[in-house]
């Protein structure tokens, strides 16, 4: 028992696994985000980084039903099947984000959201109901066409 406790008390020969300057400098980080951000909102300062106005040149609204981790089928506004997928892609993660925005929102039922997009190459999905936009433009050339593909089906 004792030899147990001469252990315990001895000194580790190990270096610190975290340097402490490490730490100091990654406290000075977080207090720096902490400052930064409230002279933002104290002082009123405008949002910087929001996408360019423009123009509508297509619009669709569109409803989306999640059948499974990857299946989704997507209807018209007047209930016309547009496509039923068995392996969505892009078009699930955009119906998994809008039903989580609904869920954060407390959105009863499934209303239709709006594909639009713009003279300036923006391409969004808008839903009313809970308030969320997704800038679809942003994901790459391939997620974008999966997109423009159910905007321009008749």
């Amino acid at each position: 028992m004792s030899y147990m406790k001469a252990l315990a008390d001895r000194p580790s020969t190990e270096r610190e696994m975290i340097p402490r300057t490490l730490l100091w400098g990654m406290l000075a980080l977080a207090l720096s985000a902490l400052a930064i951000t409230s002279f933002a909102v104290l002082t009123d300062r405008p949002a910087t980084g929001t996408p360019a106005p423009g123009i509508v040149t297509a619009e669709r609204e569109i409803i989306l039903e999640g059948r499974s981790a990857q299946a989704v089928t997507v209807y018209s506004a007047d209930g016309t099947l547009l496509a039923d997928m068995d392996h969505g892609g892009f078009v699930t993660v955009i119906q998994n984000a809008i039903q989580r925005a609904r869920t954060v929102a407390r959105v009863e039922g499934n209303p239709p959201i709006r594909i639009v997009k713009y003279d300036n190459g923006r391409l969004v999905a808008e839903d009313p109901a809970s308030g969320a936009s997704i800038e679809l433009y942003a994901f790459g050339g391939d997620n974008k066409a999966a997109v423009e593909r159910l905007l321009d089906q008749q």
